[in-house]
């Protein structure tokens, strides 16, 4: 079957979730399919390949994120409507073009819907309403809709009476690096930490990890675009000060972000938006205890055995038991990694979509 894959940055992955997806689908599924990946061309200026794990690379001239997004994705959908038996569409931005896929042929579409996209706070009243329609189209238009989440799934089913498909995200992809002292100074951060990396948003409650860790004697190391919003830059400017807090800007090598997270004594996720964070599965298959904030999301993902936050007075109370407790960090860490090995792995993940590709239509 030849299949594309519309609606990430492209792969190889260096950008987020749905690359890293690409990727591993690719990787583990291109001897039974017949793969093309749609990739942003200024993403890969200087290392434009043709192919890459068994498929084949299709550059378009745009941007695959914000407003640009929808004109990539309906260039991609109009492009392998000559050619694909399956369109695996993650996002919904080109959603509008299904209904017209589906009236002209009988190719198969699948289309991950991501998290509940229209929710989150970067988004202006226009493209909230733009982005909870063309869920809508998706949902009622898709041959199979796929969630990452259970909160997903129970949405989809109370807002369009539809079925949802629940496939996660992999994460046995990251692994421990071992402490490198250089590194450690010169970013003169501590020996012991608790570790965050996001995208600095009022959506993922930076604000009240800040503020609970101010008041806190626990050290806390966050990696962030600080620079990229008024928020971000009144919250580094507001508890830069502080001795036990760490504000470090984005970090896109790997190798170096990932020594730092596997590192920590404790992981912080305050994500409240979205469904199955990949950042979060990651840190969980590294055998991390978990502080998350406390939605229903992050419950489904952690499977309830975290431990969770809603507000600076619960995380506070809980930094201050945590710290007393190493014991209950560490079966904390144990459960986390036994979930994740039971669920978030790249072959559990390709199964479950190789069953979706050799399903009967609905």
């Amino acid at each position: 079957m030849k299949i594309a894959i519309i609606g990430t940055v492209g792969i190889p992955a260096k950008y987020g979730g749905f690359e890293t997806l690409a990727e591993y689908l690719v990787k583990e599924l291109n001897e039974n399919h017949d793969f093309t990946v749609y990739c942003s061309a200024s993403q890969y200026a200087n290392e434009k390949k043709n192919t890459y794990l068994g498929a084949k690379l299709k550059y378009l001239p745009l941007s695959a994120n914000g407003s640009s997004s929808i004109l990539y994705d309906v260039w991609s959908i109009i492009h392998s409507f000559f050619y694909a038996d399956i369109l695996l569409i993650l996002g919904v931005s080109g959603a509008f073009m299904i209904p017209f896929v589906r009236f002209f042929s009988k190719k198969k579409i699948i289309t991950n819907i991501d998290g509940l996209e229209w929710k989150r706070d970067k988004w202006n009243g226009f493209a909230k309403k733009y982005l909870k329609y063309q869920e809508k189209i998706a949902v009622r238009s898709s041959h199979f809709t796929v969630v990452d989440n259970q909160g997903i799934a129970d949405h989809v089913k109370n807002a369009y009476g539809k079925d949802s498909v629940l496939i996660a995200y992999g994460a046995d992809h990251v692994f421990h690096e071992q402490v490198n002292e250089a590194s450690r100074e010169a970013l003169k951060i501590p020996r012991k930490y608790a570790f965050k990396v996001c995208r600095i948003e009022p959506e993922n409650n930076i604000h009240i990890i800040l503020e609970a860790f101010s008041k806190s004697d626990v050290n806390i190391v966050i990696v962030g675009n600080w620079g990229n919003s008024d928020y971000g830059k009144k919250l580094k400017n507001e508890y830069k000060s502080f001795q036990n807090i760490f504000l470090l800007d984005p970090i896109y090598d790997q190798q170096k972000l990932n020594e730092l997270r596997s590192n920590c004594h404790l992981y912080i996720h305050g994500h409240s938006a979205g469904g199955t964070n990949p950042s979060l599965v990651e840190a969980m298959f590294l055998g991390l205890p978990i502080i998350a904030f406390d939605v229903n999301y992050n419950r489904f993902t952690t499977d309830n055995r975290a431990l969770y936050f809603k507000d600076v007075e619960e995380m506070i109370v809980m930094l201050r038991n945590v710290e007393k407790n190493e014991t209950q960090l560490l079966e904390i860490a144990k459960e986390m990694k036994s979930v994740a090995s039971e669920r978030y792995t790249w072959k559990i993940i390709s199964q479950k979509y190789s069953a979706l590709f050799s399903a009967k239509p609905v």
